[in-house]
């Protein structure tokens, strides 16, 4: 976690401030952006948006209901953001720069949080002091050129994002570029802001003969630690999976980007065929990436490395994946079909079911300390697009469009004598299948200026679920606001940190529902 917390400590009142102006000089900053226009061999334009979040907790949640505090109906955020989006032309060369300043306000709940880690010990040699240090940053998060070779090629260099794949909830396919999750986890967004863009050089090839597109990519090794793999609220905060939050789980780990398996040094790349056969859409691809999700380097069980940690580091292993997807629409259902299947080899997973105070039964250390193993796997997504006629039922104004995704990863050569868990910090074993389905619904009223939504998941393998409903307003051309609730349930969650309860996907969001509020002010 060395570089996760490398960034200034500026007040949250100075991004309020920031926050301010930029709502203020909206009009003027896009005025200023067309200098140039848009003809000739030379244009530039400045835009983006400033944005706020408000969220407040639906429930008291057992890491503070155990020291008599509640949580409930307290704020858990009070975000802005400064997001500066610039596009510019030098005769047959594109260039893109995005920039973005984000700033909290420190709410009384995550100064419970705070006060969490120091009561547990955890505020002692954890990398992160003020638990602002979580969310607060600024960083420049784009900036690439891209130009053409003859009429077919396109090359871009630079700070970019790739996406891969047809899935919205879960990814498959969509693991070119990590995600940060550290300040949301599970709140609807654009994959835009939450996807952290690598230094790549990325080509398209348009083959018409074939009816297809070549696309490819290089990542030369240029990232920093941090960017690589999801990043996750380990630090204490409010989206730490329970029942850990105030616990700083780096006072006792670190981030190990020079492991033997996932040295961020290490140049990766992949490359995708896309094409159009039979009235369907299709797409190969192949990429060698890092694990999205962190396995521990266990100082009990060293993997080819010890840790630097006091009790483990994180790490990336590479991966290699090969994937294809495949979408056609049919006449008979009034339906857009797609599917999706990813075989990945050498995904890692820890090993260690149980509590580090019962070892499991094959002898190895608990809540996934007894090491790393890799298991190839198959992950599988089919989904299902329509148009819904609510016109006359609901009084839309057009047809409101809804989507069904069905979505699988399966564990080959499955066994139970490996004792693979879930999750590091959890006990819980691992399942041969861990299968998702989710819905979601947008309806249109006011021409598209009130869009109310739902969406809802369930795990069908372990229980549990979530359920969004929203409703977003157009205000007018350059303001828009957003309402929704956050809500999950779970079967079976853990309420002690370093227990052997049962714990899957929604066990991690137990208590966690949310109210959350966005404004944004386009410019």
């Amino acid at each position: 976690m060395r570089e996760l917390n490398k960034r200034r400590r500026t007040p949250a009142k100075i991004g309020a401030v920031i926050i301010g102006l930029g709502l203020c000089s909206g009009t003027a900053l896009a005025d200023e952006g067309t200098a140039g226009g848009d003809g000739g061999d030379f244009s530039f334009r400045l835009g983006g948006y400033a944005r706020g979040w408000a969220s407040m907790n639906l429930e008291n949640q057992p890491e503070l209901k155990q020291v008599g505090k509640s949580s409930r109906n307290k704020l858990s955020m009070v975000r802005g953001s400064i997001n500066l989006d610039a596009d510019a032309k030098t005769g047959p060369i594109k260039w893109k720069a995005i920039t973005r300043f984000d700033r909290e306000y420190k709410t009384n709940y995550l100064n419970d949080l705070e006060d969490l880690r120091a009561t547990n010990g955890t505020a002692v040699g954890g990398h992160s002091g003020n638990i602002l240090e979580n969310y607060n940053a600024e960083e420049l998060r784009e900036f690439w050129f891209e130009f053409p070779i003859g009429e077919r090629t396109t090359v871009k260099v630079g700070k970019q994002q790739l996406v891969w794949g047809e899935s919205d909830f879960f990814h498959a396919m969509d693991l070119v570029n990590g995600y940060d999750l550290s300040w949301r986890l599970f709140f609807e967004g654009e994959n835009e802001e939450w996807r952290k863009p690598l230094n790549l050089v990325s080509t398209k090839i348009r083959i018409p003969e074939a009816n297809g597109m070549l696309a490819a990519f290089v990542r030369p090794g240029l990232d920093r630690c941090k960017d690589i793999g999801n990043t996750y609220d380990i630090s204490g905060g409010r989206w730490f999976f329970q029942p850990y939050r105030g616990f700083d789980l780096t006072a006792v780990t670190d981030k190990d980007c020079d492991h033997p398996s996932g040295d961020y040094d290490d140049w990766t790349g992949g490359a995708r065929w896309s094409g159009e056969l039979a009235g369907l859409n299709y797409s190969l691809a192949w990429l060698r990436t890092f694990a999205a999700d962190p396995v521990a380097n266990s100082a009990f069980a060293p993997y080819k490395k010890a840790p630097s940690g006091a009790v483990f580091d994180l790490i990336h292993p590479k991966i290699s994946v090969a994937g294809a997807t495949v979408s056609g629409y049919s006449d008979t259902f009034d339906t857009v079909f797609s599917a999706e299947v990813a075989y990945t080899r050498d995904q890692p997973y820890n090993i260690g079911t149980g509590s580090l105070a019962a070892p499991t039964v094959a002898g190895n250390v608990g809540l996934g300390l007894g090491g790393v193993k890799l298991k190839n796997t198959v992950t599988t997504m089919l989904r299902a697009d329509k148009n819904l006629h609510f016109e006359d039922l609901l009084g839309t104004s057009r047809p409101s469009f809804s989507s069904v995704q069905l979505f699988d990863t399966y564990v080959l050569d499955f066994n139970k004598r490996d004792d693979l868990v879930r999750l590091f910090a959890y006990g819980t074993r691992l399942t041969e299948h861990s299968t998702i389905l989710t819905v979601f619904t947008t309806l249109n009223y006011r021409n598209d200026t009130i869009n109310p939504g739902l969406a809802v998941g369930v795990d069908l393998t372990h229980g549990g679920g979530f359920a969004i409903p929203s409703v977003a307003f157009v205000l007018d051309d350059h303001w828009s606001a957003k309402l929704e609730a956050d809500i999950f349930w779970a079967k079976r969650s853990n309420k002690q940190q370093f227990s052997n309860q049962s714990s899957q996907l929604f066990g991690y969001f137990d208590k966690a529902s949310q109210l959350v509020f966005r404004l944004t002010r386009q410019f």
